[in-house]
């Protein structure tokens, strides 16, 4: 099943595990977006792998977020499989950095405003910076590490407000799964951009905090393997839990012995 070039992606899903995910590819994908702020229609983008599609067995509401979400991209390799394996041919990689990088690109000549919300202390300024390096004239709203400890009602009041002083068209988030698809839901509406998109590590990639897998282990879907021997002590249990999850499940699903409802 080939992707339609006029059609809305959020029409289209394919069933992985109960997730719709969006069978589409990064030309797809910055298209609806840019449709949203030609609109100044608000939205949310879960950028997703297995690690989302297993929280999601565990966990019906965030599974719920990802099935409300205006799209939902398939951010690993294993998802572009599944998905080809369920009859849709034409999608593609989308993975979080490459859509910022799409985007800030197409900005510098259509002035879209940019606000980067996450990451550690520090880690959004540079990611800001070195994206004005890349693309000299990419409009930065702003930006905002928040704590780690639970927001006040006030405070996230004064965080919501500030954002929108800053006029931004998309707000990057950067929180990590399942922290950012939460924050993403519940701001829908309350943010005034058109665009939410939760990008979990590209803000630690793109400022150059953390290294990226080289291409070719990332197409061969091997960057699990990277980022664990690069992370071993924070990352080496999702992998272990969340890959034999997934193929079990997958296989599950494919074969009839489970059937799954998007919800």
């Amino acid at each position: 099943m080939p992707l339609p070039s006029g059609s809305p992606a959020r029409s289209r899903r394919v069933n992985i595990l109960g997730v719709g995910v969006s069978p589409i590819n990064m030309d797809v994908a910055v298209r609806e977006i840019e449709g949203w702020i030609a609109q100044r229609r608000s939205h949310y983008v879960c950028i997703t792998n297995i690690h989302g599609i297993v929280e999601s067995q565990r966990d019906k509401g965030l599974r719920k977020i990802h099935n409300c979400a205006a799209l939902v991209t398939p951010d690993g390799m294993p998802l572009v499989w599944a998905s080809r394996l369920l009859g849709f041919r034409g999608v593609e990689r989308v993975y979080g950095p490459d859509l910022v990088l799409a985007l800030c690109e197409r900005s510098t000549s259509r002035g879209y405003r940019h606000y980067f919300f996450g990451g550690a202390p520090g880690v959004a300024g540079q990611m800001a910076d070195c994206l004005q390096q890349r693309f000299p004239g990419l409009a930065v709203a702003g930006t905002y590490a928040p704590p780690f400890h639970p927001l006040t009602a006030e405070d996230d009041d004064r965080i919501v407000r500030a954002i929108n002083r800053a006029r931004p068209d998309i707000v990057w988030v950067g929180l990590s799964t399942p922290k950012e698809e939460r924050w993403m839901a519940a701001h829908i509406g309350r943010v005034n951009a058109a665009a939410l998109i939760g990008v979990g590590a590209a803000f630690d990639f793109l400022s150059g905090a953390k290294r990226q897998a080289p291409r070719w282990m990332q197409r061969s879907g091997l960057e699990w393997f990277f980022r664990v021997a690069i992370e071993p002590r924070r990352l080496w249990r999702r992998y272990a839990t969340n890959i034999p999850a997934f193929l079990g499940l997958f296989l599950a699903q494919v074969t009839g012995l489970r059937r799954y409802g998007v919800d």
